[in-house]
């Protein structure tokens, strides 16, 4: 393997199977990715960078890069966090392993990862080269593919694409104008009952982005959990069916598609940021699991097993929120509800997708929280509403994200809900058989965090670091 390392590997990872000190640590990453991707536990949440197996990165940490280079500090804060991301990843991946596939025990494999993943990027800040490679691999290609979009004569198609969207949205300004199509019944599901944190300790715990060699501010998982608990917002639910009923996502016997138990309210949390100017933002983003997206007809290419609704609130340092914005877990739907501190752009090109908003918010005080009002079936946003205080006996839970990248199943095992590529498996719509021309992989599959597009028309990520700067023109009052 040594002898065609340089034809076989390439970066970094070259040059470390050739040295005698690293050579041992550069082929545990060779065969770890290959045990990995033999038994298809594979992680996709973050992006792996050519040459560089120990290390990941993000939209985010891309947008970095050329903070990064500035002092020997920042270069080496980016580093770490690239390393912290592929070991993030690499838990689930070691968890997800059959036993057959450890090369001793889970605690030691992923130990001695850590481990080898820390010599590697300490060889590599010492020199020039290997800084430069890092900084230069630390990129994420978007989710369109360029050959669908050649294929499927993109300049042309795009057209009534676009026309498809503007009656879309014109038919969703109406229902957000109207009232609540009546149903049998609504629930109403409330974050789970505490006391949330004052603005003034929010901003506190925002400001360390100040002392933050990269600018982002970084909170302890307790301190999430605080703060995703004061902003969470309640979800009141049209009732028609069992498809209806949000719940804990669950592997049962014999199934390759994960199921939604509704007798367990759950909604689950995770961090994300987003850059404005030189300021990096928090935002917390909240996802909501249906059962499926039931068909209306019996032509419903949107239908399928598994549907959602994803919110996420950006805040600003002062600890106020800014804006919230919306997708569900496809990717699709990408809503905007900007506050009176976010002020829209113009798009620069009238046919792109680019910050639909149906509904203005007005600033949230202190204890007030936004109520979205779903729909039945389709579990679109209907209306965002304000409530401040206890509002509902039916609370839900807040879980980690991440706990849907290694869930327990009834054999023993554990499973990402995510196969490799960051798909739900079965969650597949039949819409994507009349919108790959658009470039976007099995249009209305379920996705995970990082993996989602969210225009046909143009391109756009939901967690694109420029996002909003883009977008809107934000008043950050105290922001650097």
């Amino acid at each position: 393997m040594l002898a065609s390392g340089c034809a076989t590997f390439d970066g970094q990872l070259a040059s470390h199977l050739e040295s005698p000190q690293l050579r041992d640590c550069a082929q545990w990453f060779v065969a770890l990715d290959e045990r990995v991707a033999a038994a298809g536990t594979g992680d996709a949440q973050y992006t792996r960078m050519p040459g560089f197996p120990y290390l990941r990165t993000d939209r985010l940490l891309a947008s970095l890069r050329e903070r990064a280079v500035e002092r020997p500090d920042t270069i080496a804060t980016f580093a770490e966090r690239l390393r912290a991301l592929d070991y993030d990843a690499r838990r689930y991946e070691i968890d997800n392993l059959p036993e057959g596939s450890l090369h001793g025990t889970r605690a030691g494999d992923l130990h001695h990862t850590q481990d080898c993943g820390m010599q590697l990027v300490a060889a590599d800040l010492t020199s020039a080269r290997g800084r430069d490679a890092m900084v230069a691999a630390a990129q994420v290609p978007d989710d369109y593919s360029t050959a669908m979009r050649v294929l499927g004569l993109y300049p042309l198609t795009r057209i009534p694409f676009a026309s498809g969207v503007r009656r879309f949205e014109a038919e969703t300004r109406e229902t957000f104008a109207g009232e609540p199509k009546p149903v049998a019944s609504r629930v109403r599901y409330s974050p789970p009952a505490g006391r949330p944190l004052s603005r003034d300790v929010v901003k506190g715990l925002l400001a360390r982005g100040q002392f933050d060699p990269l600018g982002q501010p970084i909170l302890s998982e307790r301190e999430l959990e605080a703060v995703a608990a004061t902003y969470a917002p309640s979800f009141d639910v049209a009732v028609a069916g069992d498809y209806d009923r949000p719940g804990a996502v669950r592997w049962r016997r014999g199934e390759s598609t994960p199921a939604i138990d509704a007798t367990e309210p759950v909604v689950y949390v995770r961090p994300s940021y987003a850059r404005y100017g030189e300021t990096v933002l928090l935002q917390i983003v909240y996802v909501l699991w249906f059962s499926e997206r039931p068909a209306g007809s019996a032509f419903d290419i949107l239908s399928g097993r598994l549907d959602g609704v994803v919110w996420r609130v950006t805040l600003a340092p002062d600890g106020e929120p800014i804006l919230h914005d919306s997708i569900h877990p496809c990717g699709c739907y990408h809503w905007f509800f900007p506050s009176p501190r976010a002020r829209p752009r113009p798009a620069p090109d009238e046919r792109e997708e680019w910050a639909f908003a149906p509904q203005e918010l007005p600033r949230l005080a202190e204890r007030e929280r936004p109520v979205l009002s779903i729909a039945s079936g389709t579990h679109f946003i209907e209306h965002v509403g304000v409530v401040s205080g206890p509002d509902s006996l039916v609370r839900y839970s807040l879980r980690r994200y991440d706990e849907l990248r290694s869930l327990s199943r009834l054999d023993g095992t554990r499973r990402s809900v995510f196969d490799p590529r960051g798909f739900i498996a079965g969650s597949e719509r039949g819409e994507r058989f009349l919108y790959w021309p658009m470039g976007i992989a099995s249009a209305g599959a379920m996705r995970q965090w990082g993996r989602h597009a969210t225009a046909f028309v143009g391109r756009r990520h939901f967690d694109d670091a420029d996002l909003l700067e883009r977008r809107f023109e934000l008043d950050l009052g105290e922001a650097r």
